[in-house]
């Protein structure tokens, strides 16, 4: 299939996201006039192809741009993107109180990855007060709306009792949500207690799609944890997570 730029398929963010999924390059000219007219859900995703620099050159004070403007109309992904920036540095210095600022308004408002982001920033102290009851409280609500990573998070509140009565039983539910719903941490954490009430097979099962899914930071936390557990069949997967950690490593590194 094939897409003519035609202003109705411009225009509408069905067409923009299949186009970005077959054709990066074609679909960010797309994105960027989409952008131009004014739509809104357009510039908040130019910002975010111009942050991964995903079918058009990488430039994070131009995404940063894009996220402002699609912020001041409203848009909660965009007001969320612009924490992120300020949280980490792209496009910016980096200014986690600007972060929480920013991760408060579309909070607020109810998107659930703007809580998620700012109930970290809650839980380690950056940027603003420390405040693990709130944080927690975050947490909750982003998981009670569905989201993964927060469900994960929750889970290990539960189980380890920390600021909230000990729930084993309600833990291991949420750890199961989290990774149905593909959060590798999650598939992490509910292998774990799988593999402790003896379900080695499963817990297998869930461990190898996290390896599929995980990240570099938890890739190497998690292969030096699996080399410590008590089943010989999880711990052989330590030098999997070792192998796929080091992968990502030479593909993220500078040439």
């Amino acid at each position: 299939m094939s897409y003519q730029l035609r202003r109705e398929e411009i225009l509408d963010g069905d067409a923009l996201t299949a186009m970005l999924e077959e054709s990066p390059a074609r679909a960010a000219q797309a994105i960027l006039m989409a952008a131009r007219e004014g739509v809104v859900d357009a510039q908040a995703l130019l910002g975010q192809i111009l942050l991964d620099g995903h079918g058009i050159a990488q430039d994070q004070p131009l995404a940063l741009r894009w996220f402002e403007i699609a912020a001041r109309q409203g848009h909660l992904m965009a007001r969320n993107m612009l924490g992120r920036c300020h949280e980490h540095g792209w496009g910016c210095l980096a200014d986690a109180a600007l972060a929480a600022r920013h991760y408060r308004v579309a909070a607020d408002a109810g998107l659930d990855w703007a809580m998620y982001n700012l109930a970290n920033l809650l839980a380690t102290g950056r940027g603003v007060a420390s405040d693990e009851t709130q944080a927690l409280r975050l947490y909750r609500q982003a998981a009670e709306r569905g989201h993964a990573k927060s469900m994960n998070l929750l889970g290990r509140y539960l189980e380890e009792g920390r600021i909230c009565p000990a729930d084993p039983s309600a833990a291991r539910a949420w750890y199961r949500r989290s990774a149905e719903g593909g959060d590798f941490r999650g598939q992490f954490s509910f292998a774990a207690v799988l593999a402790d009430e003896g379900k080695i097979e499963e817990a297998l099962a869930w461990l190898r799609q996290a390896l599929a899914g995980g990240n570099l930071n938890f890739l190497r936390v998690a292969s030096k944890a699996l080399l410590n557990a008590t089943d010989a069949q999880i711990r052989a997967l330590a030098p999997d997570y070792a192998q796929r950690y080091a992968e990502l490593e030479k593909t993220l590194a500078p040439l």
